[in-house]
């Protein structure tokens, strides 16, 4: 019996790896569920899975959600982020699924990973914001990361075995791999012209074509802001170069990623659009779990087909690719500053093609490039999310 704490349990990741856990009862046991304000869903939750302990975001939101449970279940209720860290790092948790979104997701996953759990990473900004220093982390306390997004979970199953055992740290070419390939759907408006981009809309924005996803990573999709920030992640998971990293636009979402090999072989990892597979695959590594989703029929795939991402389509993508390569410091500041400029855009203040130009001018506004702490990091975070404030203060009036 494993013991759970899921980071995030009411979001799209966290429900759908609970729905994995409840299949298993026999193998796994919820130890903890977290979640930031959602208190009707955690309830539920909590009453369907009896975690050991609830922590919420705040005080009140914690208040609210002892009052719903009553003395329905045993479950402790607690808040704020010294409870996250502890329940991420308890000795009697053996996994963690890192799922909150965002920044916020940074301390607590660390948190995991100083502790030696297993961390299944779903939270691409822990990497996206403390790269280095996060793996060197996972180094020194011999945690084990095995990554969630169906993406980098694509990739890490394509690989060796001998390379599996060394995320963050392996060297592709000594394992015969010339290239990762990142696939993406290219979002909801892959195919509208150009000059129609300006006047999209959040409900469009949020509309995918193969995935159901919350509300901020489906306008990341649509700005292939969420493919950047995997880009960054999987430079850090796969220890690769620039070179040896490459993204595609696949709008079936049938193929979730590849690795090519030096003698010409393509591995791809293929399947349904379910995050529930790479949850079970990560919940069961090396074995393989029973995950509820549907098998592929290749008799209805139809054509699979794969273009190059547009620059002037997909420009937060290419900021991204750039910020990669730039520093850390340049994908924190990019990571702050689409934050908040995806939600200014989701409350309707900015425009669609607004986004980019918030996170560009953010980036070109940092002059501090010194990022060799998790400190220093926030304060650069910090720096940057006034900066997109200001941006769009000026841009109000």
């Amino acid at each position: 019996m494993r013991r759970i704490t899921v980071l995030g349990a009411t979001g799209s990741i966290g429900q759908n790896t609970l729905d994995v856990v409840a299949r298993h009862p026999e193998d796994f046991e919820v130890f903890a569920l977290t979640a930031h304000s959602q208190v009707q869903v955690m309830a539920e939750l909590c009453l369907k899975h009896h975690p050991q302990y609830a922590v919420m975001g705040s005080q009140s939101s914690a208040s609210e959600l002892k009052e719903l449970l009553g003395t329905q279940v045993s479950t402790q209720v607690t808040y704020g982020e010294k409870a996250l860290a502890e329940v991420s790092a308890a000795g009697d948790v053996n996994i963690v699924m890192a799922a909150i979104v965002g920044a916020a997701g940074l301390a607590p996953t660390l948190a995991a990973i100083d502790a030696g759990k297993d961390v299944l990473l779903a939270n691409k900004e822990a990497l996206v914001m403390s790269g280095q220093l996060f793996i060197d982390h996972a180094q020194r306390s011999g945690a084990r990361i095995i990554p969630v997004d169906s993406e980098h979970n694509a990739i890490f199953q394509c690989l060796p075995q001998a390379a599996q055992q060394l995320v963050g740290t392996m060297s592709l070419a000594e394992h015969g791999i010339q290239h990762l390939l990142l696939t993406g759907s290219g979002g909801p408006f892959r195919d509208i012209p150009l000059e129609e981009l300006s006047k999209q809309t959040p409900g469009a924005a949020c509309n995918h074509p193969n995935w159901s996803m919350g509300r901020k990573i489906s306008v990341d999709s649509a700005t292939m802001l969420n493919k950047g920030l995997e880009y960054i992640e999987a430079r850090w998971l796969f220890n690769c170069s620039r070179e040896q990293l490459k993204v595609v636009i696949h709008p079936q979402s049938v193929i979730h990623s590849m690795v090519q090999y030096t003698d010409g072989s393509v591995l791809a990892q293929m399947g349904e659009p379910d995050m529930r597979t790479p949850i079970a695959h990560s919940l069961g590594y090396p074995e393989r779990l029973e995950s509820g989703v549907s098998n592929l029929d290749f008799t209805q795939i139809g054509q699979l087909t794969f273009k190059q991402p547009e620059s002037a389509r997909y420009p937060c993508l290419q900021l991204a690719i750039e910020a990669c390569w730039a520093g850390q410091w340049a994908t924190t500041a990019l990571n702050a500053a689409n934050e908040i400029a995806v939600d200014a855009f989701l409350q309707e203040q900015v425009g669609f093609t607004d986004i980019a130009k918030v996170c560009d001018s953010v980036l070109q506004s940092i002059t501090t490039h010194e990022a060799d702490s998790i400190e220093t990091l926030l304060a650069i975070d910090k720096k940057a999310r006034l900066a997109a404030k200001q941006w769009l203060q000026e841009y109000a009036q």
